[in-house]
């Protein structure tokens, strides 16, 4: 479900592409806002599944104390 939330960010940049597109007619700033699309998905379709992973913590030592300034 969470996946399906963040991928509604990269689908308005793409519709923000095409309307761009067809408002200015101007193929550099299209191509740039697509590739930035195509990114964030793919950084989404990567990361979001591990959102809830919690990796290991690192052992708390007792006899450590933070040293006074």
């Amino acid at each position: 479900m969470a996946l399906l939330k963040y991928m509604t960010i990269p689908l308005g940049v793409l519709i923000t592409a095409i309307i761009y597109w067809f408002v200015s007619y101007e193929p550099i700033g299209t191509v740039l806002l697509v590739i930035f699309a195509i990114a964030m998905a793919v950084m989404g379709w990567i990361l979001v599944p591990t959102l809830n992973d919690v990796g290991p913590t690192a052992p708390v030592d007792p006899d450590w104390h933070e040293p006074s300034a």
